[in-house]
Order: C-alpha cells, then sequence, then structure tokens
C-alpha cells in the first residue's frame, strides 16, 4: 500500500490511510445501560428483552476507536475499505465501527447513513504480497456482504439474550452465581456425561490366554480369539478386531493347559501394504490438541504463545484458523520459506524436499475451497533464532508440520497370523483354538522419520519372518494373562477440544449433524475462554493433565432444561444463521425465535421444582474500569475438618471452600431444626473457635423443654453438653 507513514494509530501515504480495530471495539451495551433499575438481578424483570440492542464502545479500547472516528469523518477521506477477517466475524467488528460512528448506535443492515463515506470490501483469505494486490483490483461492493452482517449481528444479540437472560434467571432461582450460555453449558455437558459415566462404572476381572508360537525358526505371541466374534470395531488396517475376553480363570487356564506343548498349524497369513499420508497442516484446534499431548500446555498458553508468534516474533502465519489448508498463491512461496526455517535439524530433509523437480503439491496441502478466513499456520519465513523453551517448542511443531506434509507417505506391510491348535479327539469345534498375531513391517519411514525420537502410541509389533497359510508350527508355552475392563477416560484438554470440534457425534438428527460438522461448539478462537471460563467460575477443574467436573458444575447440568445443554441448540442456531447468510431466512424470523427461546429458559427456571444447594458467592459488580470482579462470599472461620479451608455459607449449609478439592466438611442449617433452633453464622462463628454456647430448645420426641450448652465434636459433629 507504499503507507512507510506513522501517524498515530494509523500508517498513510498520498493515496491511503491504514488503520486498525484491536479485536473489537464496539459491544452490545449491558442491560442496565437501557435501565438502572436493571442493575439489580430480579426474577420480576425477566426476560430482558430490549426492542433494540444498543452498541456501547469498549473502554480499554476507546483510544482506537476515537481514531477510526476522526479518520472515517475526515473531510479529506473520500472511501473507506473494509479490510477486516473475510468471515462472519470480521464483517461484525466492521460494520458496529461504521454503524457507531455515524449514528451513536447500531442500524439495520442497508441503512443509508448522512454523510458517511461509501464502502468497498476487501475479500482475501491469504496475505501474501500477489493475493492482497488481487483483492484491492477487485474490490467488492459492501453491500454483497448485507447478509453475511445479518447473520454475524443475530448470532452477536442471540448470544447476548440468552446468556444474560440464562445465567440471571437460574442465579436468582437458586441464590448462587450460576453462569449459563449456548456454547459453555453444552461444552460442560459433554464433560459431566463423561465423569458420570466412569463414575458409573464398575470394573470386571476378564481373561486372556496368550501363546508363545514357533514357525519357520520365529517365536512370536499370539492370543486366543474365538472365531466369528468381533468386538465390534475396526483395526487400523481395515478388518474386525476379533473379541478375546474370556470371562473366568477356569476357562482360560483350560485352555492354555489344552494348547501349550501341542503342534499346531498356520490357518491364515494375510499381508496388506498401508501408505498413511502425512498429517494435515496445523489451524488452531490441532495445535492446541498437539500442545496438550506433548507439552501438557492448556488451550489458553497454546494460543497465547501462538500468536506472541505471530505478532511479536512474525515467525508465523496468523494463529486463530480453523483451515488446515493453504491457497494456491501460497505454494509459490514456500521453497523460500522452507530455507529460512531456522532449526537446524531439518536442513537435511527440506534440502531433499527442495532438490525434487517441483514440491509434492496436493489438494490435501493447497486447496481454495476449504480456506475461509485464514489459511493453515505455518511459518512465514522470518529468520529469528529461538532460544529451547515454551515459544520454541511450538513453533518447532508447525515447522515441523510444514516440512512432513511435503514428505513420502509412511508405507508399511501390515500382516495378520492366525494360528490354529487342534485337538483331534474333540470334535470341532470344541477342539479348535485360534490364536491371532499382528504385526507390521516398515517399507519406507517416509514422514514419521521426523517424529522418530517421539514415542508412539502405536508400537510395531516385532516382525515376522516369511510365514506362510499352512506352514507348521508349535506352541512352546502358554498361559492366562488377568486383566481389567478400564473405564471411559477423563477428558482433557486435547480430547475435550476434539469433543467441541466434533460435537455433532453427539447429535442424531443428521441435519444437525451436519451443520456441527461445518461449526462444532465455538471456534478455534474460542474454545480455549470458554475452557477457562468454565474454570474460572468453578464448574470444572485441572487435575493434572485431565479435566474434572465440581459437584457445582454437575448439578449445573442436572437442573437445566435439555435445550441449554445440548449441541442440538447450537446446530439450530448454526442452521438458522447460514439460512440468513444466504438469504433464505429473514433475520426477523430467526430472532423472533431466540425471543421465544428466551421466554422459556427464563419461565423453566422460575417454574423449576428441582432442589439443588450451590456454595454462595456473591454476584458480579464492574469495577471502575468495566472488569467484571467477584467480591468473596463471608469467611466464617478455618475448617475444622480439613484445617486448610476457609467456611463459608449457601442458601442451605456452610461448608469449605476446599470442597473442590474433596473436603466434605458441611453443618446444614436446618440441622437444629427438630430441636427449635437455627444455626445462624453467627453462631457458627463461635462453634468454629472451638466456643460453646448456651442455648434453650425442645426434644423432637416428648416437646420437653431443655437448656444445654452447644459444641462443636472433635468428630465435627454438633453436640450438645448439659449444663
Amino acid at each position: 500500500m507504499g503507507c512507510a507513514q506513522k501517524g498515530e494509530g494509523f500508517l498513510f501515504s498520498e493515496r491511503y490511510i491504514v488503520s486498525w480495530a484491536i479485536g473489537h471495539l464496539i459491544t452490545l451495551c449491558d442491560p442496565e445501560d437501557y435501565d438502572a433499575g436493571l442493575k439489580k438481578w430480579r426474577a420480576e424483570t425477566l426476560p430482558i428483552i430490549p426492542r433494540d440492542i444498543k452498541l456501547k464502545p469498549l473502554t480499554k479500547t476507546r483510544a482506537q476507536l476515537n481514531i477510526l472516528k476522526k479518520l472515517m469523518t475526515d473531510k479529506n477521506v473520500g472511501e473507506i475499505i473494509c479490510a477486516t477477517d473475510s468471515g462472519r466475524e470480521g464483517e461484525l467488528i466492521f460494520r458496529y465501527i461504521y454503524m457507531f460512528v455515524h449514528s451513536g448506535t447500531e442500524l439495520p443492515a442497508g441503512t443509508e447513513l448522512q454523510g458517511a463515506k461509501p464502502v468497498k470490501r476487501l475479500w482475501i483469505s491469504s496475505m501474501t504480497d500477489e493475493a492482497i494486490r488481487e483483492g484491492f483490483a477487485k474490490l467488492k461492493n459492501s453491500s454483497e456482504y448485507d447478509l453475511l452482517y445479518a447473520s454475524a449481528k443475530c448470532r452477536s444479540e442471540a448470544d447476548w439474550l440468552v446468556g444474560i437472560n440464562a445465567t440471571r434467571a437460574y442465579t436468582v432461582r437458586y441464590g448462587a452465581l450460576l453462569s449459563v450460555g449456548r456454547v459453555q453449558t453444552p461444552t460442560l455437558a459433554i464433560i459431566v456425561a463423561r465423569q458420570r459415566e466412569i463414575n458409573a462404572f464398575v470394573p470386571k476381572d476378564y481373561w486372556e490366554v496368550v501363546a508363545d508360537i514357533r514357525s519357520q525358526g520365529s517365536i512370536f505371541k499370539g492370543t486366543w480369539f474365538k472365531p466369528g466374534e468381533s468386538d465390534g470395531t475396526a483395526s487400523k488396517e481395515g478388518g474386525d478386531k476379533f473379541r478375546t475376553e474370556i470371562d473366568s480363570e477356569q476357562k482360560a487356564k483350560a485352555i492354555a493347559d489344552a494348547v501349550r506343548g501341542r503342534d499346531a498349524r498356520i490357518a491364515s497369513a494375510e499381508s496388506k501394504r498401508v501408505k498413511e499420508p502425512p498429517p494435515l497442516l496445523y489451524d488452531l484446534t490441532e495445535l492446541q490438541r498437539d500442545c496438550n499431548k506433548y507439552f501438557g500446555f492448556s488451550a489458553q498458553k497454546t494460543l497465547s504463545i501462538a500468536q506472541d508468534l505471530y505478532e511479536k516474533k512474525k515467525l508465523i502465519t496468523y494463529p486463530r484458523t480453523d483451515s488446515r489448508y493453504l491457497t494456491s498463491d501460497m505454494v509459490s512461496k514456500l521453497p523460500d520459506i522452507l530455507k529460512k526455517i531456522p532449526l537446524e535439524q531439518y536442513e537435511k530433509y527440506v534440502s531433499k524436499i527442495l532438490a525434487l523437480p517441483s514440491l509434492p503439491i496436493t489438494k490435501r496441502i493447497a486447496d481454495n475451497s476449504k480456506v475461509s478466513d485464514h489459511h493453515a499456520i505455518i511459518p512465514t519465513g522470518a529468520k529469528r533464532a529461538l532460544t529451547p523453551g515454551d515459544e520454541y517448542n511450538v513453533y518447532d511443531l508447525i515447522a515441523r508440520r510444514l516440512i512432513a506434509v511435503l514428505m513420502p507417505p509412511f508405507i508399511y506391510d501390515a500382516k495378520r497370523v492366525i494360528t490354529l491348535v487342534e485337538n483331534l479327539e474333540v470334535p470341532p469345534p470344541e477342539g479348535q483354538y485360534y490364536f491371532l498375531t499382528n504385526c507390521r513391517t516398515v517399507v519406507q519411514e517416509g514422514w514419521k522419520e521426523l517424529y522418530r525420537s517421539e514415542k508412539q502410541t502405536d508400537e510395531d509389533e516385532p516382525a515376522i519372518a516369511d510365514i506362510r497359510a499352512n506352514d507348521t508350527a508349535f506352541i512352546t508355552d502358554a498361559r492366562s494373562v488377568k486383566k481389567k475392563t478400564q473405564p471411559p477416560k477423563p477428558y482433557n484438554e486435547a480430547s475435550l477440544l476434539s469433543a467441541m470440534e466434533n460435537a455433532g457425534r453427539f447429535v442424531e438428527d443428521e441435519e444437525l449433524k451436519e451443520k456441527l460438522k461445518e461449526s462444532g461448539l465455538g471456534t478455534p478462537a474460542t474454545r480455549a475462554a470458554i475452557i477457562e471460563r468454565l474454570i474460572e467460575v468453578g464448574y470444572i477443574s485441572r487435575k493434572g493433565k485431565t479435566l474434572v467436573p465440581s459437584e457445582k458444575g454437575m448439578t449445573l447440568i442436572d437442573i437445566v432444561p435439555r435445550e441449554l445443554k445440548s449441541p442440538e441448540t447450537t446446530g439450530k442456531w448454526e442452521k438458522g444463521l447460514t439460512s440468513i447468510a444466504k438469504g433464505t431466512m429473514a433475520p426477523e424470523r430467526f430472532m423472533q425465535s431466540i425471543k421465544r427461546y428466551v421466554k422459556f429458559i427464563t419461565s423453566d427456571a422460575a417454574a423449576s421444582t428441582a432442589e439443588a444447594a450451590f456454595p454462595k458467592e456473591a454476584f458480579r459488580k464492574r469495577g471502575a474500569k468495566g472488569t467484571g470482579r467477584k467480591s468473596q462470599a463471608e469467611n466464617l472461620g478455618r475448617c475444622p475438618k480439613c484445617g486448610q479451608g476457609d467456611v463459608l455459607e449457601n442458601t442451605k449449609a456452610f461448608y469449605c471452600a476446599r470442597w473442590k478439592s474433596g473436603c466434605k466438611f458441611t453443618l446444614w442449617k436446618n440441622s437444629l431444626k427438630n430441636y427449635g433452633l437455627e444455626l445462624t453464622p453467627e453462631i457458627t462463628r463461635h462453634l468454629l473457635k472451638g466456643e460453646s454456647l448456651e442455648v434453650d430448645g425442645h426434644l423432637p420426641q416428648t416437646g420437653e423443654k431443655f437448656h444445654a450448652r452447644l459444641r462443636l465434636a472433635e468428630s465435627v459433629e454438633l453436640i450438645f453438653q448439659s449444663t
């Protein structure tokens, strides 16, 4: 653009001024901005559905907004070019700024603004010089994207309406701060469902019979299986996995005894050549998964590191992408990028790739149809030394992946050998025992050579010699091996990101399943924030590498209706928003359905008969700069059970603040009700200090009055002592 001169918050040349937003500069107004009385959360004010949802500036970025306002209204500026991300959210960021700058509020798409400059749209998915020049040569009229903006606006307002109303409705109903949202609540439901599967799981013992088999000079292991019984899954190389479990030790030992020291024959020996192509390039979600898997990074930590590598170090391309492909114009840039990767350990691989007559580019690497806002994450070609550490590790994964996609496939021969032992004294099938052996022989290491130092989860079995069907064999030994069935694994961040990305598998409706394939729960840019939000509000916690739901989170899922916790709702929204963007659904129709949904949620919460006790938390108060700060619940004293936590109050009990860590200390407020007494915060405070209090009550059986001293025993129970 030739903008080499710097101004305050912009760059400029004789022809262009280039300025920027910093994410969203404009947000939707809070309820109290419409009516000061709405600052207090009350059931009778719900649902909150403003006639027109208004906009306001974000405090932190007000300075940049003022710069944009000055530039957009400058009499020397004749035209505005919107060059935000080529997608729904990018369109929303610009339109909100444009509308607010010219009117101080939000206006319907297509509205003509008095004195507003005409707007063109730059629509590109690649940041190469060629792509940018081509985009500026083919600028679109902004009106061509009015429907996309309408879709984005509906998404923004619908999230606001549901989040504000659902959170207030359930918070007021249960007397504890209960954050509820379209994406975070279904995500929590996925974690809770898995935890309940784990809690309900009852391990069972089973046995397998493993034999040592000798044939053609090779000794290998085989596992007994029953022909015709598959476990319902398929192996990586294709074909069923046979069921090998035996339900009793007696049966397993009998099989081992029956085959030990007997002649056998190779019933079948099938070999299949398997080509495993390189993995696709990284999008943000896949990068977050791998960083969690290899380094234990949280999704948020990976995003922060990647953002620094992009913004500050200029070493990688834009990280907040949902595409794993490049655009065709990027291909010509790859040789130069590969040459400049500042990692010596990959130089020999890069040299081999660059020595080829042409780069092995396929649709698995470059596919314009699979790039929307941004292409996959790759190195930029900038040369900057990185010292070992977190940034180095993330960059290494990205650089290695780019090299890997250009390398040959991993090729191996997968061999499945079935050994048969026959007891001719017993008629078949009772006297026939089958043993399965799987192995692989590497033919070409290909791209996996780059990952050779890593411990692979699918370790190669020892190679079997050239064994053929009908070869003779001998069982040198056999033994029963006791095992236990394993519960489902709890979610870690890598597996939860996969579940969010593939939320369609939790939905039965085929059409909605397809919509969720396109979007999932959240976006690559927001999933990390959703996980952190669930932790912040106390719904889940990190336990090592796993994510475990709290009692609060599990209880919330019990009390909210299915519509709030099912990914189907997101699927329906995405279906509607896509229809708006295509012009087949009016935005008003979509928003009417959202308003009906909001009314259902608030009435459902008010009418809920589900009883639940939540830790008491104060409502959020606004700080001076508009940041949400949560005041602490009053500490009544030190927990007498664990000796570490503070004792806090909720609507039904006094409890230990370390309940997430397993402390079960609880004093129920109604525990003295039968004695005609009330357990108050003041009484509890004295009891926690070890004091005893004189009380007057009556016996529950006879109604006889008594005078006694109340104290907290060493067993952490309330007891009466005679005075």
